[in-house]
Formats: structure tokens, sequence, C-alpha cells
């Protein structure tokens, strides 16, 4: 596997240099960061929704180069997605650090349908962000966006948005707030509702911050898509009352469809070794004006400029593109992320931190990077639509322009066995080139769309493969337009054929996969685009598919 850092730039003034945060920090789907320093490390935790590993985890020393860790919540004992929805499980972790422990604070969604969420909140704690993690904490199940404040007492309090499930009432009810007992590891006394949100409605993702004698609110409002904001509010009081703050959302792209980074929203705070602050957000770059983001929701850093006794402000209280690194910021320049750039040859004896698994981890049964030296073997699971066991191993989709391309060796006995690459968002919208076998058990080459849930083979493209063991497969995402390759001699020798159609690719969206219910808040899909290795076993039959190579190039 190739592990590369992340590009960085520089600006310089008169002689000077001042290393520059690029935004998104994350590219891809990446959202809902929560934002932590422990010495001179930062993590950004993120949500992951069906997918494991549950909770994405990226590192850095400076807020300019990221290096993904993989995800915290690995197995079944700390997470089960069986069955879960699309854009349903892991919504809005919160990562803290405290006691010497780091506490995760996570919430599982079953539903957004009708005005219920069923949310679980759990809480897990491990000494390092190596783990190992704590058996989770069952905490309460009122509404999610779930933190933990350590106050400066030695009292640890968890607050979260307040769900109201009643027809015709205010769904987002306000930010609630319990005392956590850390010793006993259950919540106690009273919970308390300590602000019921601004006129910009839909508030949640709490997280307060004590400074100068007071204690900052930090709230998402106005819903996750255009009219996102972050609103600040304060109090002397931990329980209240709190004022809003008088000078507007601390941060939104609301009503700027110009600015190439939308949907700015959902923030916590980070303070550095020096004292200066810096917000990380979700924002999302749309294809067009308030148009489809294939990218999903991605993770940002803004400047935050906040005097003693002052409310914070980000500089035109928007977000930029490009922000100043913390003073005094030492950076080498080197190659791109590995999520932008990495080939695989599954040399290791576990997946790499680019992957996630659907559904279910990546256990032995369905798993397998031992039986062949530098193959990942990957046992057929169920149907596309299946809540269950299905058999998928992507990766983000982290730019406009990019190519996944791998090298398979399948050999289907029937056309219940399928394996081959798929451009992914959710069980309702991906497309899937794959081999398979005909009627006369002939292995052909196919490319399946699913567009709302609908099902269709792409007319016209399939490829009789008789005779071929091994098949290089590629997909290409170029903006709007998506397209497949494959070529018989995968190598450097490789001679690519085009499948000889364009698919939209904007039907991997937010957008597309949301749904509209009138009285209802509008619920978005929530991932984002992946690219990936996909095989099923409809009949349960023992199919398998060897995977030599995965590699992934953002331009």
């Amino acid at each position: 596997m190739t592990i590369a850092k992340s590009a960085v730039s520089s600006a310089g003034d008169g002689g000077t240099e001042h290393w520059m945060i690029r935004n998104p920090v994350l590219p891809g789907f990446h959202p809902d960061p929560s934002i932590v320093r422990v010495g001179s490390d930062y993590y950004i935790a993120t949500s992951t929704f069906e997918w494991y590993p549950g909770v994405r985890v990226h590192h850095s020393t400076d807020l300019v180069h990221w290096q993904p860790l993989g995800g915290v919540l690995t197995e079944r004992r700390l997470l089960d997605l069986t069955g879960t929805a699309d854009s349903c499980g892991i919504w809005a972790p919160n990562l803290t650090y405290a006691h010497g422990l780091f506490h995760l604070v996570y919430t599982d969604v079953a539903t957004f349908a009708g005005g219920y969420w069923d949310p679980q909140n759990y809480l897990v704690t491990a000494p390092s962000m190596a783990g190992p993690w704590s058996d989770p904490v069952v905490l309460h199940g009122r509404g999610f966006d779930s933190s933990l404040f350590h106050d400066e007492d030695g009292t640890t309090w968890m607050l979260s948005m307040r769900a109201d499930w009643r027809p015709g009432r205010n769904r987002f009810g306000g930010i609630e707030i319990q005392r956590y007992d850390c010793a006993e590891r259950r919540l106690t006394g009273p919970a308390h509702l300590i602000f019921e949100g601004t006129g910009a409605g839909l508030t949640e993702a709490p997280n307060v911050y004590r400074q100068d004698g007071w204690y900052y609110l930090v709230t998402a409002e106005g819903g996750t898509s255009w009219t996102h904001q972050v609103t600040v509010a304060r109090s002397r009081h931990l329980l209240g009352d709190y004022e809003v703050d008088g000078g507007g959302p601390l941060l939104t792209s609301a009503g700027r469809p110009e600015l190439p980074l939308q949907k700015a929203g959902h923030g916590s705070l980070v303070q550095t070794p020096a004292g200066e602050w810096y917000l990380a957000h979700l924002v999302a770059r749309p294809y067009s004006a308030q148009g489809r983001c294939v990218l999903g929701r991605e993770a940002a850093l803004q400047r935050v400029e906040w005097a003693a006794g002052a409310w914070p402000r980000i500089r035109d209280g928007v977000p930029a593109e490009r922000v100043p690194a913390p003073t005094g910021v030492v950076v080498t320049a080197g190659p791109p992320s590995s999520e932008q750039l990495e080939d695989d040859d599954f040399d290791a004896p576990e997946l790499g931190p680019n992957w996630s698994t659907l559904r279910r981890p990546a256990t032995p049964d369905w798993i397998d990077l031992s039986a062949r030296p530098s193959h990942l073997r990957i046992h057929g699971g169920q149907s596309p639509m299946a809540r269950h066991r299905p058999s998928l191993v992507a990766r983000r989709v982290t730019a406009r322009q990019c190519t996944f391309e791998v090298t398979c060796e399948f050999e289907p006995r029937n056309a219940r066995q399928l394996a081959g690459i798929t451009a992914y968002y959710n069980s309702r919208n991906w497309y899937y080139l794959h081999v398979t076998a005909d009627d006369d058990c002939t292995p052909v080459l196919d490319v399946l769309c699913c567009d709302s849930g609908r099902v269709t083979t792409a007319p016209g493209l399939r490829t009789v493969l008789d005779g071929v063991p091994r098949i290089g497969l590629r997909v290409r995402l170029d903006g709007p337009a998506l397209t497949f390759a494959y070529t018989t001699n995968p190598g450097e020798m490789a001679v690519w054929y085009d499948v000889g159609r364009t698919f939209d690719a904007t039907t991997l969206s937010d957008e597309y996969a949301a749904t509209i219910v009138p009285g209802e808040p509008e619920a978005w899909g929530f991932t984002g685009a992946f690219v990936g290795l996909w095989v099923q076993d409809l009949g349960a039959e023992g199919g398998y598919a060897d995977f030599d190579r995965a590699a992934y190039r953002a331009d």
C-alpha cells in the first residue's frame, strides 16, 4: 500500500512565508467534524452513518496536513449496523479528552421518517486513539448530536438536541444538558432544557466552551443544507440563561450561492497551544449553484478571532477556501494525501484506513487477505437492496475528477454470482460494472444501474468474456460524467476499452437522494459518493472474487 502526505500551500509577503490551510481539509464524505487537541496533536472525528468502521478519525500536528487513521468502531461489540437504513447509523460523533482518556460519544439513529429518529446514544473511552476502546456506556435516547463538556470543576455534562416526535410540534425541541458521572459511568440528576434556538430553527449539534468567565454554547441551525449555520449563545452559568450573539451566525453560506463552499455549519472549536482559535465545520461543493453535491458534506477549518470577553468572529462570517495556518507552524510540503492518490496491492494483514465496508465490519467470514498473498478475497454477499450482509468494500470519492481502477479474478458459476466495481451512493442509487454468468454459464461483463430504487441493465453493453480469467475494471468520474472501461490484459501494457456510454454521476448525491415529505423536515441523503469492490452471491453458493490491485487517483 502506498501512503502519501497531504500537499500544502504557502503565501509569501515581503519575503516572509505563512502556510495556508486549504479547504476542505477533509475532502469527500467527512461531515459533522468534532475537533480536539491533546498536546501538539489534533484529531477530527466525523460521521460515518451506515458504513464501518464507525466514526472516522484524522490526525494532524499543524492543522494543514491531515492523515487518515481509519475508524474507531471496528466491531459489533461497539456498533451493530445490521439492517441499518440508508443515511442512518452513526450521526455526529463528539470527541473530547479529559482525565487521561479520550471520550467518544456517538448516536446510532434508527430512522428519520415521519418525525421519528429512535436515537440511541453511547459513550466509549480509551487511553489513546489506538485504543483499546471500552465497552459502550448506554446513554439516553432522547435526541441526537450528543456531546460531552468537561468543566473546570471536574464535572462532566452531556448535551444533545431534544427530539419531539409529536405531530405539529417543533421536532427540534431545543438543547438539553444532564450531568454524567464518570466514576459511575452513568447519567445522573435531572435533564435541563437550556436553549430553544433562534428563528433559524432546527437547532442541533451543541458544544459548550468555557472562556473568560462565560459559557459559550455553539449549535448548528437551519438544517444541514443551503441555510445551515453556526449559532453562538453565551451565559455566565452553565444551565443558562443563554443570550444569542446579536451579530448573527458565527458562520453561514446561506444567501451566498456564489461561494464555492456551501452548507457551512455544524461546527466545533479548538484552541492552539499559542492561544489561537479555529472552527472545524462541514461544507459542501455543489457542481452548479445550489446544485448536486456528489462529494457529500466535507470538513473545513476557519480561523476565529476571539478577544477576551468578546464574541468569537470569523472574517465576514462566511467559509473561506484558504485560511492562515497557526502562527509559527513549520510544514514540509509533500505529495498528495493517500485519500487523493493510493495504490493498494493488498499486502497488509488488514484493510487500510481509506477503506470502508457497508453495514458489517470487515471480519474473516467474508474478508480474506491471507488466502492468496497480495490479494483481497471477498466472499459474496446479499443483493444491493438487502441491508444485512452486503459484501461491499469501498472508499470515498474525494474529487470531481477521479479514477478508480482494479484487477479482478472471478469465475461465476451462474447469474446469481456477480463481482466488479461500483460507483455507489446508497441502496437506491448506484452503478455497477460487473462480471457474471449467462444462462449457459459463459462469463459476461455488464452494467447495472439503480436510480431511486429502480434497477435496470444498461442496454447494449453486454460483453462476452469467455476465456478471460483476469480482468481490469475502471470507473472514471469527470464532474457530472461517469464512465466505465475494462481491459482483458491488465498490467503495464493494458489496452482499455470504454463500455460505450456516459452515465449521470450527479445521481450519486445528497440532493438526488433527498426525501421530501410535506410538513416534515427535509430528509436529505447524508453520505456522499463512494467507489468500491462489490461481490454478490445471491444464492449463497460459496462465490467469491479475488482483487489483486486497487488504485485511486484524484486529478
